[in-house]
């Protein structure tokens, strides 16, 4: 054990040079961690993982078996990096030719990166991600989101509810009186619009003053939009806005900063309604999807909060 006069462990067989290791920090057999590597508190740095110098982690992250973690790679708290996970800092390397800078990877708090993933250099592992199992992620990852494949896409958002077992998707489509079903998320509600079906078809109805929850100053079309993609992804500071999928299905994913719920849009006849200070994001669009979207507001560029971290910043002020 060596102590440097600070309560951290180094198996006998490991090797760590730096002096700037936390407390509790146990760093096991054939790990190898060079002089200006920065590792947090509670940290558990596991077999044959090898450490550069311009590196940082933070307090409590793993870091499982034959994990190697080089120059320019910051990672958060909090974060599991699963066995044989492959960090990269240069997009087009040669031997023994080095860039002047390495490309920088972060990978936020709370993430967490299957084993065998590929992380391409230059990326944002954001707050509270999954990485899948032998991933290859190209691109950054938004935060919550659950990506898997090669290239990564985005299947899924950690830690949310799926509304689909709601007493309004449930309902069936030839009732005629309103319904409402609150999501627990920020005030947001999803609907269930008038439908009037007969052997010539079916339409669906919604009055401006009764059925929508605001007054629409504008709306929009979605559309086109291909199934790997993931749209919104921001919130509003005033804004309002009430969604319909008039054609095929989208995924809407509704975050207050403290919960998340997820609700499947696929009919004319079920819209959702999204106050201002909720982040939302749409994903999961079928080929054929038509999303229609009134707002509140005229467009205004200062309306909008792009960055979840402001957002989750915003609503703990408030």
């Amino acid at each position: 054990m060596t102590t440097h006069e600070r309560a951290f462990f180094v198996h006998p067989s490991g090797i760590c040079e730096s002096e700037n290791i936390g407390d509790r920090t146990r760093i096991w057999a054939f790990a190898h961690v060079l002089p200006g590597a920065q590792i947090g508190q509670d940290c558990n740095i596991c077999d044959n993982v090898f450490i550069e110098n311009d590196v940082q982690l933070g307090d409590g992250v793993t870091v499982k078996c034959g994990v190697q973690v080089w120059d320019g790679i910051t990672i958060g708290d909090r974060v599991f990096i699963g066995p044989n996970a492959t960090f990269t800092n240069d997009r087009f390397p040669r031997s023994r030719q080095y860039p002047e800078v390495f490309q920088k990877t972060v990978v936020e708090d709370d993430a967490s990166i299957g084993a065998n993933a590929t992380i391409l250099p230059g990326l944002r592992i954001s707050r509270g991600a999954m990485i899948g199992a032998g991933a290859v992620v190209t691109r950054d990852v938004p935060p919550n989101a659950i990506v898997v494949g090669n290239p990564a896409r985005i299947v899924g958002y950690s830690n949310t509810k799926l509304q689909a077992d709601s007493p309004v998707a449930a309902s069936g489509e030839t009732d005629l009186d309103e319904a409402v079903t609150e999501l627990g998320v920020g005030g947001a509600t999803l609907h269930r619009l008038k439908v009037v079906s007969d052997m010539r078809g079916s339409l669906s109805v919604g009055e401006f003053e009764k059925d929508l929850p605001f007054q629409a100053k504008r709306y929009f079309v979605v559309y086109d939009v291909p199934s790997r993609e993931v749209r919104g992804e921001h919130a509003h500071k005033v804004c309002q806005q009430f969604l319909i999928c008039l054609r095929g299905s989208v995924t809407v994913l509704l975050d207050d900063g403290k919960n998340r719920t997820e609700v499947l849009l696929d009919r004319p006849s079920r819209g959702v309604h999204m106050p201002a200070m909720v982040w939302g994001t749409q994903y999961r669009y079928t080929d054929d999807a038509v999303l229609l979207v009134f707002a509140s507001e005229n467009y205004d560029s200062n309306d909008y909060i792009r960055s979840y971290e402001d957002f989750k910043r915003a609503t703990t002020r408030d």
